[in-house]
């Protein structure tokens, strides 16, 4: 067992709009719950009105979040072959794919953590903290990173295994879960217990551990209905190269989206506190409609790999059409209302007025690159439920790597702090044509 009738209309029959929207919609919200849960930290963090502690949390972010680049390399990798094999009917392999993810996940996530704390004190130097921001920083990485590192990525990549078979829902809910309980427990730890930075991180750890096992309820009730195994006995390197094939594209992406950021805020801290704060902030509400996004990314890849591996292509491709549009559509109204109401905004995650300002201003000038991310995000998704990571990869390194990190550099000496924010605009749309012109090739070619 694997598919049953159901889940084959949905892959192979189903209208596009609707076999799109049926697992998208259900990733979409718990990407919203998940941003929120990644929200959670800063805004109730910006309650105590303390920048130097809201600059603490969004220099350690960006490192932090290498732990979704290692969710995605082995979670998002596994899903996109399983998918795949699901279309060849290959079903009897996806417990050797899924032992693997899950433990080479966990291992290599483990060692990642604990030299992240060896080497604590250069890498918060790296990242811009200042003699004001370190203590934060540092109890915050401990705990986030060091001891919450592992349950992090195994829930993430526990959500990816389980959209792969079509359990969206089951996925979202274990998802939305884990951020509902982080915005549950942070006030508990920063306010009751008066543990302000180590109290958000603690809340983060418990959220992520918690909801692994609220994701091993769920495998455990899918029984039969999945094919999916846990077992250390089906752990081989057999399928390695193929995961890491598509995980290391997504990975990459994060990566050296989280290297940007991490250039950003290094360059920003030449500036002061105040301005790593209000990045920080922004970099968090900008990402609501690139989570959307990435919902709309996660619920589409089932359909397009399995297609493309059923040779329906037609089909594949007019799931991607009818993606980019929505998410086209979904953009410019992020865009519309953060322009009308940044101020107001930024106000509610920091009351600070100078943090808030500056904030609001870094919000109005970030929010119009988020149509064309979106659309250079969803091509780089395609090619890899697709099983082309090459093809994504060199997207993703020419978008992040050699363009936006030396661009970060070049518009901090030219122009200064918002000539840094102008960077992301700059990027997209350069790398727009470039996104277009590989997805049409390559769809070109499998027609041949």
């Amino acid at each position: 067992m694997v598919i049953d009738e159901s889940e084959r209309y949905l892959f192979e029959k189903m209208p596009v709009p609707k076999a799109v929207m049926t697992l998208a919609i259900p990733t979409i919200i718990s990407q919203i719950v998940t941003m929120i849960y990644n929200l959670a930290d800063t805004f109730f963090i910006g309650q105590i009105g303390d920048p130097e502690m809201v600059a603490a949390v969004s220099l350690v972010s960006p490192w932090f979040n290498l732990l979704t680049a290692l969710g995605n390399l082995f979670g998002l990798g596994a899903s996109s072959l399983i998918s795949r094999f699901l279309g060849a009917k290959r079903e009897r392999d996806i417990k050797y794919i899924s032992a693997f993810s899950i433990w080479c996940g966990a291992v290599v996530t483990l060692i990642f953590s604990i030299a992240s704390y060896l080497f604590r004190e250069p890498l918060l130097s790296f990242l811009g903290a200042s003699p004001n921001t370190y203590s934060y920083a540092e109890s915050y990485l401990l705990w986030v990173v060091t001891i919450g590192g592992v349950p992090t990525v195994i829930s993430l990549a526990l959500g990816h295994l389980l959209r792969s078979e079509g359990h969206a829902r089951q996925s979202s809910i274990g998802m939305m879960f884990g951020g509902i309980l982080n915005v549950i427990l942070d006030p508990i730890f920063i306010f009751l217990f008066k543990l302000d930075v180590a109290g958000a991180a603690i809340a983060t750890m418990l959220s992520n551990t918690l909801s692994v096992a609220f994701f091993a309820i769920i495998y455990i009730r899918l029984g039969n209905n999945s094919a999916i195994s846990f077992s250390p006995r089906f752990f081989t390197f057999r399928f390695m190269k193929d995961v890491f094939s598509v995980g290391l594209a997504s990975a990459l992406a994060t990566a050296l989206g989280n290297a940007s950021n991490m250039t950003m805020v290094h360059l920003a801290s030449g500036y002061g506190d105040v301005p790593v704060a209000a990045y920080g902030i922004v970099k968090r509400i900008d990402q609501l409609p690139l989570n959307v996004s990435m919902g709309l990314c996660q619920g589409f890849m089932p359909l397009v790999g399995y297609n493309y591996a059923s040779g329906d292509y037609k089909r594949m491709k007019d799931i991607s059409v009818f993606s980019w549009i929505s998410a086209i559509v979904m953009s410019a109204c992020f865009v519309a209302f953060f322009e009308i109401f940044a101020s107001q905004i930024l106000h509610i995650f920091i009351p600070e007025v100078n943090t808030s300002t500056l904030g609001a201003s870094f919000l109005r000038i970030a929010c119009i690159a988020v149509p064309l991310t979106s659309i250079n995000f969803l091509i780089s998704y395609t090619l890899q439920a697709m099983g082309k990571g090459a093809e994504s990869a060199i997207l993703t390194s020419c978008r992040q790597g050699l363009l936006n990190i030396p661009l970060l550099i070049i518009m901090n000496i030219l122009i200064g702090l918002f000539g840094m924010i102008w960077t992301q605009l700059v990027v997209e749309i350069i790398m727009l044509p470039v996104s277009l012109g590989i997805y049409f090739h390559t769809f070109r070619k499998l027609k041949k």
